[in-house]
């Protein structure tokens, strides 16, 4: 027979628990039926392990974020969502959650301060860590509580967002559930350490293993781990032994369970337990827990009847397009652009921009420090993160003394944990608080890239939060780095709806870029050339410099032919166009590669009719295939010759100077504009 220690607790609160107990169990009763009508279509069960659920929501303050996964149901009641929009939520209806875009429990809810989880098992974790920083930050008495399973402790972002919560001290709960399977993996082919919680003394942390079937249990240990975590400013691993009774999802079932763990768990009901300690201590009877049942039966019903109800999705695909950013807030975009609202009907010669010079001319990255410098200003809860940024001032020296200017918890070094950084900072919008990440390396973002093509992209579009995070990429060849060190990535990102993807060419769009990322509620993809960093000066505005995301800048204008490029390109063009006065070049610079300019480019090829698509990438499935293919379906009435690429050769970048400038897609522009003039 399972103990109960009700320490303290009154006899009112002891059946508010079994309310909160029963519901979630009684829910998915439910939901088994439904699932053998044919009346819904697919149930992650977690019936047998209610009471950690349950237990960890009860002992979190309602304005504490929790992080979820499917078999949580009990967080979600615990926080009083209404039953009848989770079953719309369930049912993909618009009225859910996340409007029919999402499933089951992924999506989260603001209100709630519940945050849903991806597939993608583990993310979610280094998110919690985020909203805990903020709470250090504001010096708020509170901590966020995020859940895995066993087999999620596989995973990398879990090693990564325990030692991360460890070595910044993060006020963050972790839960394991161990119900003894990952699927159909038992735990003996998941690790073989003897208990998980023991990993957490490797990180640095205290830790504790519980009973998770027993309620009071899970109630009382999380209790004082939440009051440990907000007193220490120290995160806390709690390993809670369960199991599942049913199968990963009903279509797996459990044939590969064997008999006699559902009969030795089965004992440990979390919920016939608690019922059975109620009964014996005079603290209900049979006929109040009958009651309850008629009650939660009568909520349930009238709760289906509304999810299941028919219904239709208004299938608008503007409606669809324009959940996918967050909505940009009122801000002053003054700059010097060159306005292209009425094109493409007609396509007047443009006039480059022209900046003030009052300044002595800056380079490219000291404009971006003052971007940076700007942006902390404007928005002073903005932090910034990265490897070796702080006192080292970043492995190129562009956050050099920005941390003795704004302290040490607004610029943070980071452990070498990209993943779980790009969750913290995601964590840190839940709170409504600004962040940059800085990869040392362009390159390195691999180590990071689940959390931003699918957590920060895909955020806002599932539940309307947004993802105030700006990710600065040092990127590009041209300086003997090789093939790790000199990658042109920037095309794994303009293929992902959420994303915004800037990239400058000078001093004052590297400043006003910046400037304009922090400023936009979206994350945003900041690629800044290491090549330029130091060989490039121009005149920067001072103040806040503002460019508009979205918008090309016409470099110069011409007639012969169109050079449309970006980063690098730009001044390969520059550099051609002077070497070459014969010819004359409409040289534009995108500046932004999602969105992308359309107007600018259309007007660009009308005044040439050829074209050069241009860019340091590599030539397949380089982003100048987009704007080729964008022009041949938009641009064919102005064309006189095909649209034609120049881009790096489809080959790693090599480390040999000479092996790299002919790798360069500068080594081919050329032979490529000849080829183009001769048509």
């Amino acid at each position: 027979m399972m103990h109960f220690d009700r320490k303290g607790l009154t006899d009112a609160e002891l059946m508010a628990i079994y309310r909160q107990l029963l519901l979630p169990r009684m829910i998915e009763e439910k939901m088994l039926i439904l699932l053998r009508q044919g009346r819904i279509s697919k149930w992650f069960s977690g019936i047998g392990q209610e009471a950690i659920s349950v237990g960890a929501a009860l002992a979190m303050d309602s304005d504490e974020w929790i992080m979820p996964l499917h078999r949580n149901l009990g967080v979600f009641t615990v926080r009083g969502m209404s039953l009848e929009k989770l079953f719309l939520q369930w049912q993909g209806r618009f009225e859910g959650f996340s409007k029919g875009r999402e499933r089951s429990f992924h999506f989260g809810s603001t209100e709630h301060h519940i945050c849903g989880m991806i597939s993608h098992l583990g993310p979610q974790l280094a998110v919690a860590e985020g909203a805990a920083l903020a709470y250090r930050l504001r010096n708020q008495p509170r901590a966020s509580l995020t859940f895995t399973g066993d087999g999620g402790t596989s995973e990398g972002d879990f090693h990564e967002a325990l030692n991360v919560a460890a070595v910044w001290d993060l006020p963050v709960i972790f839960i394991i559930e161990n119900n003894g399977y990952g699927l159909s993996t038992p735990v003996s082919e998941q690790y073989k350490c003897e208990r998980l919680v023991d990993r957490a003394r490797g990180y640095g942390m205290e830790g504790i293993r519980i009973d998770g079937n027993n309620i009071l249990t899970v109630l009382d240990t999380v209790r004082g781990v939440r009051d440990y975590c907000i007193r220490n400013k120290k995160p806390y691993l709690i390993e809670c032994t369960t199991f599942r009774m049913r199968g990963h999802e009903e279509a797996s079932g459990t044939h590969y369970v064997p008999p006699h763990l559902f009969e030795e768990w089965g004992k440990k009901d979390p919920v016939s337990n608690y019922e059975l300690y109620l009964l014996r201590t005079g603290v209900m009877d049979a006929e109040g827990m009958a009651a309850i049942r008629a009650e939660f039966s009568l909520y349930i019903d009238k709760s289906v009847k509304t999810g299941l109800a028919p219904g239709k999705i208004p299938a608008d695909p503007q409606n669809e397009l324009r959940d996918v950013y967050a909505p940009m807030p009122e801000v002053d975009t003054t700059s010097q652009e060159t306005d292209t609202s009425d094109r493409p009907r007609r396509f007047p010669k443009p006039v480059p921009a022209s900046i003030p010079e009052a300044r002595e001319p800056m380079r490219f990255v000291d404009a971006i420090r003052e971007g940076l410098t700007e942006a902390m200003q404007r928005h002073p809860e903005l932090v910034l993160m990265g490897q070796d940024i702080a006192g080292y001032g970043g492995a190129f020296k562009v956050t050099d003394g920005l941390m003795d200017r704004f302290g040490a918890d607004r610029v943070r070094n980071t452990p070498l944990c990209e993943s779980a950084i790009i969750g913290t900072a995601l964590g840190l919008s839940l709170e409504g608080i600004k962040s940059m990440v800085e990869m040392q390396f362009a390159d390195f973002v691999t180590s990071g890239f689940n959390q931003i093509v699918n957590n920060l992209a895909k955020i806002h579009y599932r539940w309307g939060q947004p993802a105030d995070v700006v990710i600065r990429m040092p990127t590009g060849a041209g300086v003997g780095a090789g093939p790790f060190h000199s990658q042109s990535n920037e095309a794994w990102f303009t293929h992902t709806p959420g994303l915004k993807v800037v990239y400058p060419s000078t001093p004052a769009d590297a400043k006003g870029l910046l400037i304009a990322a922090f400023a936009d509620p979206n994350p945003v993809m900041y690629f800044e050339h290491k090549a330029l960093y130091r060989s490039i000066s121009g005149v920067v505005p001072e103040g806040y410099h503002l460019v508009q995301i979205g918008k090309a800048r016409q470099v110069s204008s011409g007639h012969d032919l169109s050079i449309i490029t970006y980063g690098m390109g730009v001044i390969w063009a520059e550099d051609y166009a002077k070497a070459n006065p014969s010819i004359s070049l409409d040289i534009l610079d995108l500046r932004t590669l999602l969105p992308w300019d359309t107007d600018a480019v259309e007007a660009s090829v009308s005044r040439t009719g050829r074209v050069l698509v241009l860019h340091e990438d590599t030539l397949t499935g380089g982003f100048g295939g987009e704007i080729a293919a964008w022009i041949g379906e938009h641009c064919f009435r102005w064309l006189d010759a095909p649209v034609m690429r120049c881009a790096s050769l489809d080959s790693p970048v090599p480390f040999a100077r000479e092996l790299e400038d002919v790798f360069l897609a500068k080594h081919r522009l050329h032979s490529t504009i000849e080829k183009l003039m001769a048509f």
